[in-house]
């Protein structure tokens, strides 16, 4: 076995490869930039070699330079993660010259799969069913347009060399065919340092599934069954699921074996993925096969017990797989959760900046619930605008879909993120919403389900109250508190009032509260009455409840006149004030915000790339204004309505943060 293996990557994966590792006894090398010069799997790791500037194409993507580290360290054998190198068909080459392992597939493998056009013609020929497309490169987008039409619309264009929805558009008509040509190819040269496009039909109503195989490199194989991952944003994925709630016995058999088949047909060796989208009747279609490990491989994980990394390591040092097909089953089911630096209430556009607070739900591991976070973030640390805005995977398993839901859905309550945007809030939401919860669900479902974006959740009646009940009874606790005289051994405090009036939303309450040392009685003045316990104490930002015998958990933020209260993807100014308080503060003048409709504000921090339009040119809705890169992906900002640029303040290179001005209309 290998005693030393480098990983040629950072944040989360580079962290899950060196827990695999250390179990096998074998020691480990990071790779870092200037930017993760503090980052947890440098600290992790037993070595690590600095590689050069914040830039991925200065650093992690720069196969000279892990080379060098490479031999610096005398790693035997590197494990490249997902994303950067991992599906470099130069860089395998390069291992394979200097006689170091490459803990992934051979570079055939990865040059006939990790080639989106090339990998569909083997596809074909191994009679795998595909979907419609042209195969040949294009060149411009002129020629983009001429395609897309003879294919018909809607169609896909998708960088060749392409993951993770980086280069990748939806075109509905010619105007978008062309321009989402040229921001693919764009993103594509950036992201990848190859801007090959091709185009393929999109099937409406998808549901995208994709198929867990691993393969040794004599000859034998294994599928490990299904995962479902069509909740996606930008065709990247966002919550992932195993198994398929669609699936039956056996389209699941058909696609795994298709799946085998077409890797045994390149000489395939370690784990890999084959995606297909499925239609309602569950016609499944190739789209293409990842050379590399999952973002989402945790949930495959967690029904079959199978640690896909220490399979990927055996495989490597030419062990044969253990296993056989007979070995894999389906154990309980899996749920997983990208978390995102993003801003769910502005579009979900990328964050950066501290993490102030970083305190994941605690890990556990038995019969009935386990709870796994895969992460490459502390409390304190940076979130850059260099790399992929994923900051955790959380992941939960129960018996039964239900319950892994249920477990996923109290881990985001407890899961504790300050400082930057972050989509727990959406979620959250995602994990309460009726169509989810039944398994009907497409990769259409953000689109349709949150047309407008994510404004947040009003929670129901019941909630509320539920809600009112407990910072109500915080309340209470936190007055004694304040009211307390020190220096006073018997430590009397002054009489905390009975009667208040709690407002959450648009739900006011006026409550009797009756108090013991174990909790409170919230009387409503319907006559409900709701029993409050808890060991909350002020200062705490999660609060642990049970209200009326169910638990509650809230993150809480005191603000003047209550609570800020987060719960479920429901932001909440709760307020809690004597009657007389209310009944003065009814009479408030409600602070009229600034005006800003005749400014285009940059939405995230990022880099302008192109300004696509003069001072005093007149412009039409939705035509695009600039364009805006961060964290990878490229953003095109449209104007809302008809309008005239007066003044542009921003231009290509130029690196602005969250509501500079780009330009102002008159």
């Amino acid at each position: 076995m290998f005693k030393k293996i480098l990983i040629a990557n950072r944040g989360e994966i580079a962290c899950r490869v060196i827990k695999t590792a250390r179990k096998m006894g074998i020691q480990t090398v990071a790779i870092y930039s200037d930017a993760d010069a503090q980052a947890l799997h440098v600290k992790m790791a037993d070595e690590a070699v600095h590689i050069g500037p914040a830039p991925a194409n200065q650093s992690y993507i720069v196969i000279d330079k892990v080379m060098d580290a490479i031999r610096q360290t005398g790693a035997e054998a590197v494990h490249p993660g997902y994303g950067f190198l991992s599906e470099n068909p130069k860089f395998a080459e390069a291992l394979e010259k200097e006689g170091v392992a490459f803990i992934g597939p051979p570079k055939g493998a990865i040059e006939a799969m990790g080639d989106k056009i090339t990998s569909k013609k083997i596809a074909q020929e191994a009679e795998v069913s595909t979907v419609p497309g042209y195969m040949g490169l294009i060149e411009d987008a002129d020629e983009a347009v001429k395609i897309s039409q003879e294919i018909g619309y809607p169609v896909m264009i998708k960088a060749s060399a392409g993951g993770g929805g980086k280069g990748m558009r939806i075109a509905w008509n010619d105007d978008e065919a062309r321009e989402g040509f040229q921001s693919s190819k764009n993103e594509a040269a950036n992201s990848f340092g190859d801007d090959r496009i091709f185009i393929e039909k999109f099937v409406t109503q998808p549901r995208h599934i994709e198929i867990q195989v691993l393969c040794d490199s004599h000859g034998n194989g294994v599928y490990l069954n299904e995962r479902e991952c069509s909740i996606q944003r930008r065709n990247q994925k966002v919550i992932e699921e195993a198994p398929s709630p669609f699936l039956d016995e056996a389209t699941r058999k058909a696609m795994g074996e298709q799946s085998l088949a077409l890797a045994h047909a390149v000489g395939y060796a370690s784990a890999g993925t084959v995606e297909f989208i499925v239609d309602g009747d569950r016609n499944f279609y190739f789209l293409e096969m990842n050379t590399r490990l999952q973002v989402e491989h945790p949930v495959t994980e967690l029904i079959t017990g199978v640690d896909l990394v220490e399979q990927m390591i055996r495989v490597a040092n030419g062990e044969k797989l253990s296993l056989t097909q007979d070995d894999i089953g389906i154990n309980g089911w899996a749920m997983e959760s990208r978390l995102y630096a993003e801003d769910p209430y502005r579009g979900f556009l990328p964050s950066i900046g501290r993490l102030t607070r970083y305190r994941p739900p605690e890990e556990v591991a038995e019969e009935t619930r386990a709870v796994r976070n895969d992460t490459g973030v502390f409390e304190g640390g940076e979130i850059s605008m260099y790399y992929d805005p994923m900051i955790a995977k959380l992941c939960t398993w129960g018996p039964d879909r239900a319950a892994a839901i249920e477990e996923m859905r109290i881990a985001l309550d407890r899961f504790e993120v300050e400082g930057i945007g972050h989509n727990i809030p959406f979620l959250s939401a995602v994990y309460d919403h009726p169509k989810f919860i039944s398994g009907d669900m497409t990769t259409a479902f953000i689109e349709e389900e949150y047309p407008k974006g994510f404004s947040g959740v009003t929670p129901d009646d019941g909630t509320a109250r539920r809600i009112a009940a407990a910072v109500a009874a915080m309340h209470r606790v936190a007055e004694i508190r304040r009211s307390r005289i020190s220096g006073r051994l018997d430590n009397h405090t002054r009489q905390v009032g009975s009667d208040w009036t709690v407002t959450v939303g648009a739900n006011r309450s006026e409550i009797t509260m009756t108090a013991d040392p174990e909790g409170a009685d919230i009387l409503f003045a319907d006559g409900e009455t709701m029993r409050v316990t808890s060991d909350w104490t002020p200062g705490q930002p999660l609060a642990e409840l049970d209200v009326a015998g169910e638990p509650l958990v809230l993150k809480v933020e005191p603000t003047s006149t209550g609570y800020r209260v987060r719960h479920r993807g429901a932001d909440l100014n709760v307020t809690v004030m004597t009657p007389r308080q209310a009944e003065l503060a009814a009479n408030m003048l409600v602070k009229t915000p600034p005006d800003t409709s005749k400014m285009l504000l940059c939405p995230m921090p990022g880099l302008i790339v192109k300004i696509d339009v003069e001072e005093g040119e007149e412009v039409q809705e939705g035509q695009a204004l600039c364009r805006v890169e961060a964290m990878k992906m490229e953003n095109i900002l449209r104007a809302e309505k008809k309008g005239v640029v007066a003044k542009i303040n921003a231009g290509p290179g130029d690196s602005l943060a969250v509501d500079d001005v780009i330009m102002e209309f008159e």
